[in-house]
Parts: C-alpha cells; structure tokens; sequence
C-alpha cells in the first residue's frame, strides 16, 4: 500500500476528554495513555517517565489557562496514533505546543502524517504561525549526530522522529538532557553542598518549603517566580509565549495538581530584604509512590544569580522529598544542554544522563 493509500485508510477524530476514567467514552482517552507510555519506553529506553492515566486526565479536564485538544488516527477500529495540543490562553499567544506520539509497532503506516496534519490545521483555523515539538532519544545511539543551532548537544542524525522532522519541514532548535538520580542511596553529598551553598548565599536569603497547595501568603511570591520562567530560562530558537501569573493563577495550578493525584514538593529561597522569592524547585509524584518522581520547575531569577541558589533549592527539596516520599526510587529532570549550570549542580549531586530531548520548530508559510 501506497503511503498516501495508507494515510487515506486512517480515520482522524477528536479524543473525547471523559469526566472520569470510568465512564463508557474513557476508551480512547485510555489507549492514548498507553501509546504515550509505549513511545517513551521505546524512544527514550527508561520508564522514567511514564505518566499515570489520573495525571493525564486531571491535566486535560482543566482548560482554564491552556486550551488542550487531542486527536487519535484510527485503522480498522484500532487506534494506532495520538496527537495532544497544547495552546496559551494568553492573548498573544503565537504557538502550538504538540506531542506526536505513534504505537511504535505501527510506525510507517501514515499516522503521523495525518495527525500532523490536524495540527497544522488547528493552527491555521487559529491564526497561530508556529508549532513547536520535542521527540526523545536514546543516549549511546551509534551513527551520525545533529546538533542544534546553539552548538549545545546532539541528537542521533538517522533516527526515525529526526528523519520526521526535518521531512516535514522542522528545524532543530535545541537539544535537552534528561538526567536520573538514585534515590535509594546515600544523600551526604546533598547535604554537603547544601551546607556549603548556604553559607555562600549569605544572611539575605533564606531557605522557605511546603507541599502543595501554595500557602495563601506565599501565591504571591511564587506566582512572579513561576512566570519568570518563560523570559529566564534558557529556550534556543523555540518560542515561549510569555505567561502572566497571579495568585488566583497558582490556586487554579494546585487544584489540577489534586485532580491529577500528585505530591508536590517546593523548595524557594526567598531574599529577605525584598521578599522575592528569588529561586524555586519543583518535585512531583503521582499516586502511586513507587514510580520515578518528576522534577518540574527548577530556576533561579536572572538577577538573583551567582550565589548558589540552585544548588539550595536543588538539595533542600532532594532531602525534603526523601522524608515525604521515601519510596520513590529516583528522580527525573530535564534541562538545556546549553545550561551548563543547571547540569554541573545536577552532575554534582549524582545525577546521570538518562536520554535526550530534541526541541522543533516549524514556522507555518502564510
């Protein structure tokens, strides 16, 4: 069968989102869980990041300030194929933010064309001009590289979602690691480098944490470090829709954080003279405790660097977790390859490289 044959047999329809993951139209949104399990258990070759059917639904029910969709490519009654869609409510928002995500044993059989397809026609029918979206690679991948504009990284040249990409039309923007720490065994060294980081932040910070729900007298605080994020990371050529936040903002992000069933641990630092909470950490967990904890936010404000803060933040919340969620056996993060920073702490603490993340673009012809 032809590819455009193939493409033509598929069916592409929107995944209901259900109340719940029982009721009788929850099939589809189920089997796009296990496609997205499966591809990065096959793409990245750890489990590291598999994502609980709870998660993904208190995610999905709460439009508040994202607008999510979500598509399935259907063959013979059989979904082999999943799209989500992520766009920011803000008012200026330009992107589309994707997951792309084929059963691996059904690859090549013209899914990803189509669901690709859907998502260019959302953007188009939406006025937006760009879409962005990451695929996942093993480490150790033998063959030829490509590298980013920023010179950070690589990704394996020959694999299957980087042929993808660059066919349709994709430019690689930036290279990610996601890096694992074990955390089953000795946290001297955290402690460690906690200790010596404190002492060269100095007197005008302080070390403040809680698990979720923010406390009312910190939303404030925590609102502005939260939309620092989108202007103080480091992005390559992608673009980030700048995010306003609020307090009202972070009390709509913990109610969906309790809807999706998650832990979530915060470690700032706050700078006493001003109050601002000048470096934050995020650690998360589903329900079930046994699987690998997620760190979420990481960052230090731009103008609060230079002092160690990461390292704090990094170290308080790993000791802090251990003490909350001692069953977790390790944690994973992602960060630029670019940020070598951020990675020197993460190699410091006991961190190791898991797989990488390729960051796309594609700026869509008028």
């Amino acid at each position: 069968m032809t590819d455009l044959a193939q493409q033509t047999a598929l069916k592409v329809s929107r995944i209901v989102v259900p109340e719940t993951l029982d009721s009788p139209d929850a099939g589809p949104f189920l089997e796009m869980v296990r496609i997205a399990n499966a591809v990065c258990l096959h793409d990245a070759g750890h489990d590291a990041l598999h994502e609980e059917p709870d998660e993904m639904l208190g995610m999905l029910q709460d439009q508040s300030d994202w607008i999510q969709l979500a598509f399935a490519a259907e063959h013979e009654g059989v979904i082999i194929g999943v799209v989500k869609l992520m766009i920011s409510s803000e008012e200026d928002a330009s992107t589309i933010e994707f997951d792309l995500m084929v059963d691996p044993p059904h690859w090549g059989r013209g899914a990803q064309e189509r669901l690709l397809a859907e998502v260019e026609r959302e953007a188009r029918e939406r006025g937006l001009t760009t879409i962005q979206t990451w695929t996942l690679h093993r480490p150790g991948t033998p063959g030829p590289g490509l590298a980013p504009p920023t010179g950070w990284g690589s990704i394996p040249a020959e694999d299957r979602q980087t042929v993808f990409q660059l066919a349709n039309g994709f430019t690689l923007e930036q290279v990610e690691r996601n890096s694992v720490l074990d955390l089953t065994g000795d946290l001297r060294v955290v402690e460690q480098l906690l200790a010596e980081a404190t002492a060269v932040a100095g007197p005008d910070y302080r070390i403040v944490s809680w698990t979720a729900p923010t406390p009312p007298e910190h939303r404030d605080g925590f609102a502005y470090a939260l939309s620092r994020m989108s202007t103080d990371a480091p992005t390559g050529g992608m673009v980030v829709d700048e995010q306003r936040w609020d307090a009202a903002r972070v009390e709509r992000r913990d109610a969906r954080q309790r809807a999706q069933g998650l832990t979530v641990s915060v470690a700032a630092v706050q700078h006493i003279p001003t109050g601002t909470f000048a470096a934050y950490n995020e650690l998360v967990i589903a329900e079930d405790h046994s699987l690998a904890t997620q760190q979420f936010g990481t960052l230090v404000l731009t103008e609060h660097r230079g002092r160690r803060l990461g390292t704090v933040v990094k170290c308080a919340n790993l000791l802090r977790w251990r003490a909350l969620v001692p069953e977790s056996p390790r944690v994973s993060t992602f960060n630029a390859e670019e940020n070598r920073h951020m990675l020197d702490i993460n190699e410091a603490i006991g961190f190791v490289p898991a797989s990488y993340a390729g960051a796309w673009k594609k700026v869509l012809a008028g």
